[in-house]
């Protein structure tokens, strides 16, 4: 039998209790790696189920103003790989929602395919997103990845033809990651007509779980995926709060850390209300 990756294992507990999952992203080095550590504990402690970590790239391909704003600010400290990686390891042995590294495929292959997913590994990470990497062209990365015990998740947009669908769910594990709308992340007003279709004809597809990215910053966006999609993953809406940790402001950090755990928790809340 078949034991299922730590993210499968995540998405099968919640789906056995009517729940969808909540998976916040972060930017590793924004404002430092010590705080993101700390963020991470404390979404872990709002009740998330998986996080994202974003390794920071000076040209990052779907990402949107807030989230490349983030990675300017971790560039401009000069933060590398090997801090981002070392300071995760500081989690090992902490109860802590599976991670998952959302990574230019320029970094892994400037780093090594084989040396970055053995880091990666080491540091605690459950799996790898690669936006940059042709869902149809990663069967080599997800190979190395499985070997490595990690998922490798790829992205289906609503651009993407049917046929391309079926060659990028041969090489993805863990789960789907469906984008809301075609272009880049940041919280929108409302989620298209169209995303309930196009989770439908995924469901025919697979048996992947289906996580919705981009534009859900808001617990009513939550509820109106309920029954649809499994999970939900949410980037722009939280890291807008962490900017204001790097931000001079009369703000004390305590107060600015307390709105992000209040935020999580509504997310959480929302995603876990069941159906």
């Amino acid at each position: 039998m078949t034991v299922p990756s730590r993210i499968a294992a995540v998405f099968e507990s919640l789906r056995s209790r009517g729940r969808m999952a909540f998976m916040p992203f972060v930017t590793a080095g924004d404002p430092d790696v010590s705080t993101t550590v700390e963020l991470i504990r404390l979404l872990r402690d709002c009740g998330v189920d998986l996080i994202e970590v974003g390794f920071p790239y000076s040209d990052p391909i779907a990402d949107g103003p807030v989230i490349q704003a983030s990675y300017t600010r971790a560039l401009a400290k000069n933060v590398h790989l090997p801090e981002i990686f070392g300071g995760l390891k500081a989690l090992s042995g902490e109860s802590i929602p599976p991670l998952l590294a959302m990574v230019a495929y320029a970094i892994v292959f400037r780093t090594g395919p084989e040396r970055f997913v053995q880091a990666a590994q080491e540091a605690g990470f459950a799996g790898l997103i690669v936006p940059d990497l042709p869902g149809d062209q990663a069967g080599s990365l997800y190979d190395l990845a499985r070997s490595h015990g990690l998922d490798l998740v790829s992205l289906v947009a609503p651009t993407t033809t049917a046929q391309r669908v079926d060659r990028i769910l041969q090489s993805t594990s863990g789960f789907v990651y469906c984008l809301s709308v075609a272009g880049t992340t940041g919280v929108r007003e409302a989620l298209p007509e169209e995303l309930a279709q196009q989770l439908g004809e995924l469901r025919q597809k697979t048996k992947l779980p289906l996580a919705v990215g981009f534009g859900i910053g808001r617990p009513e966006q939550i509820d109106s995926l309920r029954g649809l999609a499994d999970g939900v993953i949410v980037g722009s809406a939280l890291v807008r709060y962490v900017a204001r940790l790097s931000e001079p402001s009369a703000v004390p950090r305590a107060q600015v850390i307390d709105e992000i755990a209040k935020f999580a928790r509504a997310m959480a809340a929302a995603a876990h209300k069941g159906a």
